[in-house]
């Protein structure tokens, strides 16, 4: 249930804060834009909060209702101390409680990016999928139960599933195995890694920004989600439908998601995504800090599109 709501600014950028609970946690929710139009609803990644969204939301605001909230460990939401907190069924139970105080009546159109997708996968996989979400907009976070299941493959020597997609990311993944090293993670952050953010963006992706009030901790608690998920789904996957409309944004230059093990992932499992778009563009791994005018852009068209009619 909604708790402590705060409103600030005006007309579609008016900005209304409020917490939502969701199994004893406390999630610190913003809502932008009229709450009569189409809900989207933007979910973050790591090592961000949702000020991540700002640029992108501030633009959609002026068509949509818009929704983000900071993730458990993230931004203002509560920090669970355990691993165990962060697996992907808890995840998603957040996302459907956030959705179930804002737009309890109609199905939000969801936009994830990073973290925020790898988990946004695991919610549209549910039984009750079309209930909560209108569509899926999925920006550099693969299904960790496809890629799952695509090793697989690979192991098995399938003609479906080519060794070299794989190859072409595992330099891009160094840093998972790094997470699962208990504190080695938070120590790097603590000893200045978080006040050093702003310039490794700058120097990696070209992108100016500025590091956000919780950065470091952001970035200190976050490991939890790759030691909570990763293995355990990576040697036990799930089958995964998504009978949602879903568009997967493949960026070029990427740093962390080769776009050619994303490209093969979905052809491996396209009889799951029966109404599934592939869109491949330039750019690199924070497209929504980087572009986020672009983003928006293709945001309102996919939305709109769903909104007059699904494919």
């Amino acid at each position: 249930m909604p708790l402590d709501d705060v409103s600030e600014g005006l007309g579609s950028q008016l900005i209304r804060e409020q917490r939502v609970r969701s199994a004893g946690l406390s999630l610190a929710v913003r809502q932008r834009g009229e709450p009569g139009r189409p809900p989207v609803l933007l979910l973050h990644g790591y090592p961000d909060s949702q000020e991540v969204w700002n640029g992108v939301a501030q633009r959609l605001a002026r068509d949509f209702h818009v929704i983000s909230y900071d993730v458990r460990g993230a931004g203002r939401s509560d920090r669970p101390a355990r691993v165990a907190d962060y697996r992907l069924e808890q995840l998603a139970d957040d996302l459907r409680a956030v959705i179930a105080a804002v737009s309890p009546d109609r199905p939000v159109h969801l936009v994830a990016h990073d973290w925020g997708s790898i988990q946004a996968w695991e919610a549209m996989a549910g039984a009750d999928a079309a209930r909560h979400f209108a569509s899926f907009t999925s920006i550099s976070g693969p299904c960790i139960d496809h890629v799952g299941e695509y090793l697989r493959g690979v192991a098995a020597r399938s003609p479906q599933a080519p060794l070299r997609p794989f190859l072409d990311q595992f330099p891009r993944s160094w840093y998972i195995l790094m997470f699962q090293l208990p504190g080695l993670a938070p120590l790097v952050w603590r000893a200045g890694f978080g006040r050093l953010w702003p310039a490794f963006l700058a120097r990696t992706e070209g992108i100016v920004a500025e590091a956000s009030a919780t950065q470091t901790e952001d970035g200190a608690f976050g490991p939890r989600l790759y030691r909570a998920n990763f293995l355990r789904r990576l040697l036990r996957p799930q089958p995964r439908t998504v009978e949602v409309p879903t568009q997967v944004l493949s960026l070029r230059d990427d740093a962390h998601v080769a776009s050619s093990l994303l490209r093969s992932l979905l052809d491996f499992q396209r009889a799951r995504l029966p109404r599934l778009r592939l869109r491949e563009l330039p750019g690199g791994h924070w497209l929504p800090l980087a572009q986020p005018e672009r983003l928006a852009e293709l945001v309102r068209d996919w939305v709109l599109s769903q909104e007059s009619g699904p494919l």
